[in-house]
């Protein structure tokens, strides 16, 4: 399939088969397909805690509504994002920035001086604003790249994220819950999966100036 063709592929999976698990090779390419996601100045202020327990699956159902794809599927996904940028958030970038570009620091500290005063003098709600907001397009590409694998997603913004940030011990951690995917193999009784896309048309979606 072409990469159009995984896009029709692909659905927001309602029914997981909770007998198929996605096999430990597949996850470290979902998660590099992740990593490689852009970010405002490269800094991916957000982390991605991924839930296979079920005795953790089972907590954050209860605090989703109990929707059936929190403990069916194989893996959660569990996008956090950063609400607070510190100095070493970004000394850390510009380390590995020099290792990674064989740079020395001196050739690009000019750079993250410029980071410190563009970013550390934000309002404690714009940094959490902007941060949540960049985790969507990492989320997108878990999305896009699952169906290359034959493996499905559900996005989910329906939970309490107060609660999940207790399940999973953010709140010390400067982290909240942002958006949730639930990753596995759809179940062959989802009648979803049969039913065709409701898409406007292009002339409807798009304009050309």
């Amino acid at each position: 399939m072409n990469v159009i063709d995984h896009y029709k592929w692909r659905y927001a999976t309602k029914k997981f088969d909770t007998k198929k698990k996605i096999s430990d090779s597949n996850i470290e390419l979902i998660k590099e397909s992740i990593s490689l996601a852009p970010t405002s100045y490269g800094l991916q202020l957000f982390k991605v805690i991924i839930v296979e327990k079920k005795e953790i699956k089972d907590d954050l159902k209860k605090a989703s509504f109990n929707q059936s794809q929190i403990s069916d599927a194989s893996h959660i996904f569990v996008f956090c994002n950063s609400t607070k940028i510190v100095e070493n958030d970004i000394d850390t970038y510009i380390k590995n920035k020099a290792a990674i570009q064989n740079k020395t620091i001196s050739e690009i500290s000019g750079y993250g001086d410029f980071l410190k005063d563009t970013l550390l003098k934000k309002e404690h709600n714009k940094i959490s604003t902007w941060t949540a907001n960049q985790v969507y397009i990492a989320l997108s590409h878990l999305m896009t790249f699952c169906p290359s694998l034959g493996i499905d997603s559900c996005p989910i913004e329906g939970f309490e994220s107060p609660k999940y940030n207790e399940i999973l011990k953010l709140n010390n951690r400067n982290l909240n819950s942002t958006v949730v995917a639930a990753v596995g193999y759809r179940s062959n009784t989802d009648s979803s999966q049969y039913e065709k896309k409701i898409r406007k048309s292009n002339d409807e979606l798009f304009e050309t100036l």
